[in-house]
């Protein structure tokens, strides 16, 4: 069967939260309470996509960060300083995602029309399960109902960038074959998770991370800001590996077509 069977969809910056603020904000907000550590809001966002104890400790692995942290404790960040800053950033997390469930303009729609084709939709986030657990019903409120949702921490394998979570997505989702599925997603970790999978990935350039501000801030942005902003975008996620990318979910049809032409001739990502 060589059709489009599944699309793998993320959940922040991809379905809800336009810009991917929830978490990143978060973050900083955990290092300032946890241990009085100024990490910047562009900081935060590099290692965006990964599972949130892996995301903080890849954050405190990035140069700037681990300078300042040796200048202001006279080593590097340990996994233990690493659990006191995630026991930090999950109630603070938990507390604020829901204000962040809104579906991004035009997503639904999209998700419509995947129901309406008889493709499945799956669903898997960098957030542990226990946030999750309140994100999905308020998402659901929303009209936001994918058939299948994996968390960060539900596989023993691990999270992004590694495959399993799009791989256990194929398994709930019943797929035959995971070359008829499409993962989406607005980070790198996210699409280098679908490529390791073996699915068409897509990403997502403005809605997500890869920009990195909400709707208004967008909206805000002089044309020529815009255009350069959206041009490091596209080559982010296309440098990351994706098959193609456009703007927000809302623009996704077209390329969904285009890869079902592709498996009607028997082509594998």
């Amino acid at each position: 069967m060589s059709k489009i069977e599944a699309v793998v969809l993320d959940w922040a910056g991809t379905v809800v939260d336009y810009g991917s603020v929830a978490p990143t904000t978060i973050f900083v907000e955990a290092f300032k309470q946890a241990f009085n550590f100024e990490v910047s809001l562009d900081e935060a966002r590099v290692p965006m996509g990964m599972g949130k104890w892996d995301h903080i400790k890849a954050l405190g692995q990035l140069s700037s960060v681990d300078a300042r942290w040796k200048k202001q404790f006279g080593q590097s960040m340990t996994d233990t300083v690493v659990d006191d800053i995630y026991q930090t950033f999950m109630p603070l997390q938990k507390a604020k995602v829901a204000d962040h469930a809104q579906p991004i303009a035009g997503a639904l729609r999209t998700i419509e029309w995947l129901k309406a084709h008889d493709i499945k939709v799956g669903s898997c986030s960098g957030y542990p399960r226990e946030v999750m657990e309140i994100l999905v019903p308020v998402a659901a409120d929303y009209g936001y109902q994918p058939d299948a949702w994996v968390a960060s921490d539900d596989l023993p394998a691990g999270s992004r960038p590694g495959p399993w979570m799009a791989l256990q997505n194929v398994i709930e989702l019943g797929v035959t074959d995971v070359a008829n599925c499409i993962k989406f997603d607005d980070s790198a970790p996210g699409i280098t998770e679908g490529l390791t999978a073996g699915m068409w990935t897509v990403g997502l350039a403005l809605t997500g991370n890869a920009v990195g501000l909400t709707e208004s801030e967008w909206q805000t942005l002089s044309i020529s800001e815009q255009a350069a902003l959206k041009q490091k975008a596209y080559d982010t996620l296309y440098q990351a590996g994706a098959h193609y990318v456009v703007d927000s979910l809302a623009d996704a049809i077209p390329v969904i077509q285009k890869i079902t032409a592709a498996r009607v001739r028997h082509l594998r990502p």
